[in-house]
C-alpha cells in the first residue's frame, strides 16, 4: 500500500469537515452533537472491540509502549525547558506547552487501521490508553492553579475507560456474544471518519497577531523532534518493523481539539490554543508522509 493511499483518505475527510462547517450551515448545536458522539459513543466502541479482540504479545508490546511513552515524556520536558525562552502574557505558555506533547486520537487510530487493520488498531489504542492520563496530567498541571479535579477527569474519560476495560476482558480470556461484537464493530466502523470530519470542523484561522516564535518551537517539537526521537528509541529497543512505524506515527501525530477545550475551561488562552492545534493539524499534512516514508 503506498504512503499516499495510506493518509490521502484521512486528509480528504479532514478536509471535508474544514468545507462543511463552513459552508452546510448545520450550526454549532449540530457539530457540538456529533463531537459528543464521536468522543463518548463511537470511538469507546472501536478502543473497546480492538482491544478485547486482538491477542496481545507483551514483550513486544511492552517495547512499543516504552518508546512512545519515553518519547511522550521528552516532549512534556521539551515544552518545559522552553519556558526561560519566550517572554509571553499571562497564561500564553502554560495553556499552549500541552501542544508539544498531546496527540489527536482519531488521526491515530485512522492511521493505524490504514497500516495494520485491527492489529495496527489494537496497538495503538493501546499506546493511546497508556498515553491519554500521562498527556491529561501534564496538560492539566500547567493550568492546575485555575481547577482541580484531574483524577475524577481521568476515572470519566471514556477512552481511558474503554481501553482499560478491553485491555482486562482480553487478559481474562472474556468473549461477549457475537451479536454485541457486531455492534460495537459498526459503532467503531462509523467513529474513524466521523471523527476525522470533526477534525476539520474544529479547524481555526489566524485572525489575531500571535506570538510566531513559540508557536514554531511547540509545533516543531510536535511534529519534528518527538518522532525523530521515537525512530531512534525504537530502533534502540530493536522493535519490528510495524511497531516501529506505530510508535514513529503516533509521536508524529498534531495535536488534539480537547487542547483547545481544556485552556478554555481552565482559564487560559483558548484562542491561541485553537490556532496552534489547526496550524499543526495541516502542518502535519506534509510531514506525517515524510515519517511514514522514513519508516517503511
Amino acid at each position: 500500500m503506498s504512503i499516499l493511499s495510506i493518509l490521502l483518505p484521512d486528509f480528504l475527510l479532514i478536509v471535508l469537515g474544514f468545507v462543511l462547517y463552513r459552508r452546510a450551515g448545520w450550526g454549532l448545536e449540530f457539530w457540538t452533537g456529533l463531537e459528543k458522539l464521536v468522543y463518548f459513543v463511537l470511538f469507546p466502541s472501536l478502543l473497546f472491540y480492538a482491544t478485547s479482540r486482538t491477542p496481545f504479545d507483551f514483550s513486544q508490546s511492552g517495547r512499543l509502549l516504552q518508546t512512545a511513552l519515553l518519547t511522550t515524556a521528552a516532549g512534556i520536558a521539551l515544552g518545559w525547558l522552553a519556558k526561560p525562552l519566550f517572554k509571553v502574557g499571562p497564561m500564553v505558555f502554560e495553556s499552549a506547552v500541552q501542544t508539544a506533547f498531546r496527540f489527536n486520537s482519531y488521526i491515530a487510530l485512522a492511521v493505524a487501521s490504514r497500516l495494520a487493520g485491527d492489529a495496527g488498531t489494537a496497538l495503538m489504542a493501546l499506546i493511546i490508553g497508556f498515553a491519554v492520563p500521562i498527556c491529561n496530567m501534564a496538560a492539566v498541571h500547567a493550568l492546575a492553579h485555575r481547577k482541580g479535579g484531574l483524577g475524577m477527569a481521568l476515572a470519566k474519560n471514556p477512552l481511558l475507560v474503554a481501553t482499560v476495560s478491553g485491555v482486562l476482558c482480553n487478559l481474562a480470556g472474556l468473549h461477549l456474544p457475537e451479536i454485541a461484537n457486531a455492534t460495537l464493530s459498526r459503532l467503531g466502523n462509523a467513529s474513524i471518519a466521523l471523527g476525522l470530519i470533526t477534525v476539520g470542523a474544529g479547524l481555526r484561522g489566524n485572525d489575531t497577531a500571535r506570538p510566531n516564535g513559540i508557536a514554531a518551537y511547540f509545533i516543531g517539537v510536535k511534529l519534528l523532534v518527538l518522532p525523530a526521537i521515537a525512530y531512534f528509541v525504537g530502533r534502540w529497543l530493536q522493535l519490528p518493523p510495524l511497531h516501529l512505524q506505530l510508535a514513529v506515527m503516533f509521536c508524529a501525530l498534531p495535536t488534539a481539539s480537547s487542547a483547545y477545550v481544556l485552556a478554555a475551561r481552565m482559564g487560559g488562552d483558548g484562542p491561541f490554543v485553537a490556532w496552534l492545534v489547526s496550524a499543526g493539524t495541516v502542518a502535519s499534512a506534509v510531514t506525517l508522509p515524510l515519517w511514514l516514508l522514513l519508516v517503511t
